[in-house]
């Protein structure tokens, strides 16, 4: 007996709805996209591992894919490692390549490749799919899709302004209101990291500090002592932990903390003049935030750091993020180009949309007119309709197979209904085609121009 066909944990089919639906996101995202300037690119769906290993931290490292190399990929293998089952060290003797994690390292190592043919400051965005060996869970999978948008060669917080208004642009179309963009700088928690005397532990501390809303304080304390950090430097950031008060206030209370870190006001000030902007040209859908708990735990994020929020009631994990990254380029070598970028969850907003019934004016693709096949004579009539139809981009076909007994033509007639398309012919005699209006049920005889002019 044949084994059950499935498909690996973390990964999905889509029916013709689903793909619908997901192309109706994808579209708007691609028209804000291009409305602010952005071009498109695309990269590899795997890179080399030297490319993206050591970019996105222990944990990012764990969860990329690698891919075996090809033919006996033992025979070049230290037999010690083998024996002594050393997976770190031997993975880098059977695997050059992984699947790309996300879609900014790649976009960096091209930055750094086509640095010559590229207009600095160069804005792109990349609609690709990614891949992570993450446990799956509700909106998390192992293959997902991003839509990025990254700008390299500015410093400018201009960009860090139009990112926020290109979120809040895409989710007004979405229709989607009630979104929260959550704001940090992560010169403001290297600050607070300094003036606890944590310095040294800040991709710990940062890591730990991101995981309030899933862990708690009591959680987020016992993973920074695992980590090595004091009791007494915990106790410093104890405040972090409810912070309250509208943005300005937030940076008032940020500035009296970080009164002794040049870093730390900085990352505040920046925050201020994007927050001062952002309040004069005001969000038609979603709403700014600072949360100074917000640290993203990737390595290479300097300024900026981003994420979204799905409106309340709607449990869901974020939909969307990024970051400032001033040096992301300098790993490949090309030093002191700053880049900011924020990518939407293509996933995520799709089932907050479900979830939120904002799918009602998504149409699948479908024919405006089905010809009927009841007489095989006249068939090659049909197809020379077909083919007038279609070059005038009416979107038409023909029920492929005879209906010659009553059984067959309703089973026609049920793939019409099913797929409510508005038109069938349904007798060819004499290049007079009787058409009729499914949803009223009319019926008229025509030649081809008129056949023509009225599907129009």
């Amino acid at each position: 007996m044949a084994q059950k066909p499935s498909i690996p944990k973390g990964t999905r089919d889509f029916s013709p709805e689903e793909v619908a639906k997901r192309n109706y996101i994808f579209s708007t995202i691609k028209s804000s996209f291009e409305n602010f300037g952005f071009q498109p690119i695309e990269t590899p769906s795997f890179e080399n591992s030297s490319t993206l290993m050591g970019k996105y931290g222990d944990e990012g490292d764990r969860l990329i894919f690698k891919i075996l190399n090809s033919g006996d990929y033992l025979s070049k293998a230290d037999e010690k490692l083998l024996v002594d089952k050393n997976s770190l060290k031997l993975t880098s003797q059977i695997s050059e390549k992984a699947l790309r994690y996300d879609l900014t390292v790649p976009f960096a190592r091209y930055v750094v490749q086509h640095q010559n043919e590229i207009t600095f400051p160069f804005k792109r965005y990349q609609i690709q799919p990614v891949w992570r060996a993450d446990r799956p869970q509700k909106g998390r999978f192992r293959e997902f899709y991003q839509c990025d948008a990254d700008v390299v060669g500015s410093k400018s917080l201009v960009q860090e302004i139009e990112f926020i208004q290109l979120y809040d642009d895409v989710f007004t179309k979405l229709k989607l209101e009630g979104t929260t963009i959550k704001m940090n700088n992560r010169k403001i928690l290297s600050g607070i990291a300094e003036i606890i005397g944590a310095s040294d532990k800040l991709i710990d501390f940062t890591v730990a500090l991101d995981k309030l809303d899933k862990i708690g304080a009591d959680g987020v304390t016992k993973e920074m002592l695992s980590k090595g950090i004091t009791e007494e430097a915990i106790e410093k950031v104890q405040p972090l932990f409810n912070f309250t008060g509208s943005n300005l206030e937030k940076l008032g209370q940020l500035k009296e903390m970080l009164a002794t870190s040049d870093q730390g006001l900085d990352g505040v000030n920046e925050l201020q003049t994007v927050v001062e902007n952002i309040s004069e040209l005001g969000l038609k859908s979603a709403s700014l935030d600072i949360d100074v708990t917000l640290a993203r735990g990737l390595n290479y994020y300097t300024g900026a750091i981003f994420e979204v929020s799905a409106p309340k009631g709607v449990k869901m994990g974020s939909i969307g993020g990024g970051g400032r990254y001033d040096d992301l380029t300098g790993i490949f070598g090309l030093k002191d180009v700053s880049g900011v970028g924020i990518s939407f969850g293509l996933d995520r907003i799709y089932l907050v949309l479900e979830e939120l019934n904002l799918f009602n004016a998504v149409e699948l693709p479908k024919p405006k007119v089905v010809f009927l096949n009841y007489d095989e004579n006249s068939s090659l009539l049909a197809l020379k309709a077909l083919k007038k139809l279609r070059e005038n981009n009416i979107k038409s076909e023909l029920y492929p197979d005879l209906g010659k007994s009553n059984k067959q033509q309703q089973k026609q007639w049920k793939y019409v209904v099913n797929r409510e398309i508005d038109y069938a012919v349904i007798k060819i005699e004499n290049e007079i085609y009787t058409l009729k209006n499914i949803k009223t049920g009319e019926q008229s005889e025509c030649n081809l121009n008129e056949l023509l002019n009225t599907l129009k």
